[in-house]
Order: C-alpha cells, then structure tokens, then sequence
C-alpha cells in the first residue's frame, strides 16, 4: 500500500540516453586502443562504423554482446563496417579481455571519459533497483562521412549484430 501510494502518478525511472540523434555529426575523438596505439574518428573517414559503448570488460552482459559482435564479424565486415568497442577499462583489461574471447576489432581505453563524455553516454542508471552513475550501453552507427545513421539505445546483447544488420 504504501509503495503504491508513493509512486502513483510518477514516471518510471528511466536510465539517461545520449542527447546525439541519427542525422548528427558523431563527435570527433582521439584515444588509445588496447596496445596503445591512437585510434581518431577523423582516420577512420571512408569506412562505416559501429562504435559501442559498453559498461566493463569480462562481464556477462558485455561478453554476450562483445561475443555476439565477433560472432557476426565477418557478416559485418562484408557489409563494409569497422567494429570498435569503447569502455573506461585500461588497455591491460582490453588485452585480456580480447584474448580471452577472441575478439577480433579494436578496443579502445577511455579511462579519462573523453570519448564516453563527447558521445554521452555516462549519466544515470538503475540495475536491480539500484540507481547509479555509469556508462549506458549504447551504440553508434556511423557512415563513411562520419555522420551518425543510428543510435540504438536498448541494445539487446544476445542479438546485438542483427539489430545493426537489420537497421531500418
């Protein structure tokens, strides 16, 4: 009774979704990949990207969709898309990550915030009632010119691949 009485009228909690929108310039970023090597968006003009933001390396949401990613690979690649995962985990974390479920594409090592902050994607969360501050799972499709074509907000880790695959 008083839980009902407490909410009533109030919206649900919705986790933070990044203000940027299909159509949008994707902010530009320069940042270190899990060898240490400067990934730049600006380098990567001409190619198609799916540049997803996820919470922590090793975890079971972002294995499943990290793995599900690999696992259409190269039904992405055919597609023409480059595939570069974004997380404040350091570059050792990504390295062992990588190796441990062979992926394949370019991780890249925000521990200062600059890409997830340019992208925003950190803000408000709630996972098993607890409200918190992180990363939101969200990933950006991005065209040859850098325009961003796609912001697919509720990723769905089993079948991530397909939902950028079967794009509208």
């Amino acid at each position: 009774m008083f839980f009902e009485k407490r909410d009533r009228g109030k919206k649900p909690f919705q986790n933070h979704v990044s203000k940027l929108k299909a159509g949008d310039k994707a902010p530009d970023f320069s940042a270190k990949d899990q060898d240490g090597k400067i990934i730049s968006l600006k380098d990567l003009r001409g190619k198609k990207i799916i540049l997803y933001f996820y919470p922590n390396d090793d975890t079971p949401t972002c294995t499943t969709e990290s793995c599900n990613l690999r696992d259409n690979y190269a039904v992405l690649k055919k597609q023409g898309y480059e595939v570069i995962g974004v997380s404040a985990n350091d570059e050792r974390s990504h390295q062992k990550f990588i190796k441990k479920y062979a992926l394949p594409f370019t991780l890249i090592a925000d521990t200062d915030h600059k890409v997830i902050d340019a992208y925003d994607v950190w803000g408000k969360k709630q996972f098993m009632g607890v409200r918190f501050m992180g990363l939101v799972r969200t990933t950006f499709v991005i065209d040859e010119k850098g325009m961003i074509e796609e912001v697919i907000t509720k990723v769905k880790s089993k079948e991530h691949a397909q939902q950028i695959i079967n794009k509208k």
